[in-house]
């Protein structure tokens, strides 16, 4: 088995790509080793140690490291992945443990058609291009010109996420979108 690595914008972040499905459908955030009891490949990398977050995609695992060289983690990292993926274990065996997202969206049903237009952008333009590092970004809620999305992944505590928000994001919503004025992760 050979585990692609790609760096992220994030310093703090490496994305691997295992050449395999990783979820089926969506993406999961593990922010701490208690979120990671329903996942056992999520638990093998949190028992590596300086491992902070691991996030998993289609076809990727995001892991962000406490602090160290990646020169020292990688290896680990890539040990726990490849040994995951080798015993034939599921990458997610309990779905009721699974870290719970509320998804509560809120937004004024007058703002719905703005809604969906910044839902659509969102799914085509934007989320495809934070997956290529090694994250995601969803939709949270729309209130006075304001849009509020999730960074996750690779892109949560990145320290350009701030930059991507504001000239990229905001950017292409006030482009198509003039009642946009701000766009802010929450």
């Amino acid at each position: 088995m050979f585990i692609q690595t790609e760096a992220t914008p994030n310093p703090a972040t490496l994305k691997f790509l295992p050449g395999r499905t990783v979820l089926a459908d969506g993406t999961l955030d593990f922010r701490s080793r208690d979120d990671a009891s329903a996942s056992p490949l999520a638990e093998r990398l949190f028992n590596v140690d300086g491992v902070a977050a691991v996030f998993f995609g289609n076809d990727f695992i995001t892991v962000t490291k406490a602090g160290g060289e990646w020169v020292h983690l990688k290896p680990a990292i890539l040990g726990a992945i490849m040994e995951h993926f080798m015993s034939g274990a599921p990458v997610v065996a309990n779905q009721a443990a699974l870290p719970v997202d509320d998804g509560e969206e809120f937004f004024d049903e007058k703002d719905a058609g703005i809604v969906d237009t910044i839902k659509d952008l969102l799914e085509t333009r934007v989320r495809p291009a934070v997956a290529n590092d090694g994250g995601d970004i969803t939709f949270v809620g729309y209130r006075d010109g304001t849009v509020y999305l999730s960074m996750k992944g690779a892109c949560s505590g990145c320290p350009s996420s701030t930059a991507t928000l504001q000239h990229g994001i905001q950017n292409l919503f006030r482009h198509f979108l003039p009642d946009v004025q701000a766009v802010e992760a929450v």
